[in-house]
């Protein structure tokens, strides 16, 4: 699971990344709304943990226009404001969840796994990808009309991080970053994605030439 936390205090932000990266989680640390903005399309994250007042754009300002943009990744306001009003502006804005500063941080762990947890149960663990095509995202599982789509490892890598980021465009950086961890060569992506797509549908992974690929639906 890999998480995004923005936050300008520079002690508070090692702590959490150190303790996240402790149990287990890949944190990205920022200290500015703009780079973090940025970030949420350059990569892929499970879930966002948001200050409000940092620079260049607020917490609130982010999650409002990434949520505008449709992208609907599970985020976690943390924040030293305690005015109602601002709990009401931090849900508008399209939290799921808002931790008061100080806080302990076995809490936010706590917080993390139930809306990772909510996150997945709306969003249902099966995906419809048309052409009596689903994918089952507990159990790696590819079928059309019942009969299951064998996929090797890195095919079904691929084939979530598509649908992770379904009707948005996933660039070779992306693929790289998410499935390998490391460089390698962009013909290895483009075989594997090749390979991928003999064994589905036509047209289900689209190619956008210069920028990417994209699952549209």
């Amino acid at each position: 699971m890999k998480i995004l936390l923005l936050e300008d205090e520079y002690s508070l932000r090692i702590s959490v990344e150190e303790f996240l990266t402790d149990i287990g989680y890949e944190v990205d640390g920022y200290m500015d709304g703009l780079e973090a903005y940025d970030a949420v399309y350059d990569k892929s994250y499970d879930i966002l943990l948001l200050d409000v007042n940092v620079p260049s754009i607020n917490g609130f300002e982010m999650l409002r226009k990434l949520r505008e943009d449709g992208v609907s990744v599970p985020a976690i306001f943390l924040t030293s404001m305690t005015e109602m009003d601002d709990l009401k502006e931090g849900y508008k804005r399209g939290c799921c969840d808002y931790i008061r500063k100080p806080f302990d941080l076995e809490e936010l762990e706590l917080r993390i796994d139930q809306a990772l947890a909510s996150h997945l149960k709306n969003d249902g663990s099966v995906v419809e990808l048309g052409c009596s095509l689903t994918y089952d995202l507990k159990k790696s599982k590819l079928t059309q009309n019942e009969e299951e789509i064998v996929l090797r490892k890195t095919e079904k890598e691929l084939l979530e991080v598509l649908i992770k980021n379904k009707n948005s465009i996933v660039s070779t950086q992306m693929f790289q970053d998410e499935v390998w961890g490391e460089y390698v060569e962009p013909a290895t992506i483009r075989v594997q994605l090749n390979n991928l797509k003999k064994k589905l549908p036509e047209d289900i992974i689209q190619n956008r030439r210069g920028l990417g690929y994209i699952i549209e639906r």
